[in-house]
């Protein structure tokens, strides 16, 4: 059975899952849904229309499902989703989604976001995130699943960021990041392939070796980029990993593509 500390204001309308418990001083909206055996551990204000899955700890000074940091927003019932077993430390904000973004902002299961750390509006973030001190999304991003982002890092409206990326720490992301890519610099650049995170996910040896050789080609190979992604579109058939990169690169529309620093920058 869960418990709701005397201090807490849980407003009419609140749905309360089995087991959770609501520590001092949480607020939790008309509209909020709280799944199951989460824990409110104290001053968490929780309002708009936002869903938190099972199993969520939600630390002091979180702030989930506010209005969104955009100036069109005039009060639609737009959503948060946050998927189960997330971890939310202190003072980390997640917004809901504006109109013309679609509405929603999702977050996904087992992410873990650390102090301080922003989700923007109409962000779609995948399960299995680490987002690290001051990590922010603006609004409209996209995150794949495994991803990790470094301590004081930005990640500019619009841009997508694939499956299993690292981000290094204090970096400005500009452009989209490859599914599997390494990112560090003031301005992030594609430093190579997230090998370690890579091997964590069970690819072999052989695998590692055909994703490596791909990706010398298409970023340190000779000419120009456009000439030689249009040359690497063949290596799509051997390995799924590729495959994904290539696709990747192919749906962009709104951002730049993330590149190495020097060379890799002709376009």
């Amino acid at each position: 059975m869960g418990t709701i500390d005397p201090t807490a204001r849980v407003e009419d309308g609140a749905v309360i899952g089995e087991g959770t418990s609501i520590g001092p001083y949480c607020i939790v909206g008309p509209n909020v849904v709280i799944g199951a055996h989460c824990k409110l551990i104290a001053h968490v204000n929780v309002t708009g229309h936002t869903t938190i899955a099972d199993g969520c700890m939600i630390y002091p000074f979180a702030a989930l499902g506010g209005p969104p940091q955009d100036l069109s927003y005039r009060g639609e019932p737009t959503r948060l989703e946050v998927g189960e077993g997330c971890t939310i430390r202190e003072g980390v904000t997640m917004n809901i989604g504006t109109k013309k973004g679609g509405g929603l902002t999702r977050v996904g299961a087992r992410g873990y976001f650390m102090n301080n750390s922003h989700v923007g509006h109409d962000c779609v973030v995948g399960n299995d995130v680490i987002f690290a001190t001051s990590a922010t999304l603006g609004g409209h991003c996209e995150i794949g699943d495994f991803v990790y982002i470094g301590g004081l890092s930005a990640v500019h409206q619009f841009t997508r960021i694939g499956r299993q990326v690292m981000v290094g720490g204090v970096c400005g992301v500009r452009g989209d990041i490859i599914p599997f890519g390494l990112a560090n610099g003031q301005y992030a650049s594609l430093e190579g392939l997230n090998i370690i995170g890579m091997k964590r996910r069970k690819f072999t040896r052989e695998r590692l070796a055909k994703v490596r050789a791909f990706y010398q080609k298409l970023f340190h190979g000779p000419g120009i980029f456009a000439e030689r992604l249009n040359d690497v579109q063949p290596l799509a058939g051997e390995d799924p990993a590729i495959a994904e990169i290539l696709a990747f690169i192919g749906d962009g529309k709104l951002r730049p593509l993330c590149l190495p620093a020097g060379d890799g920058n002709r376009n």
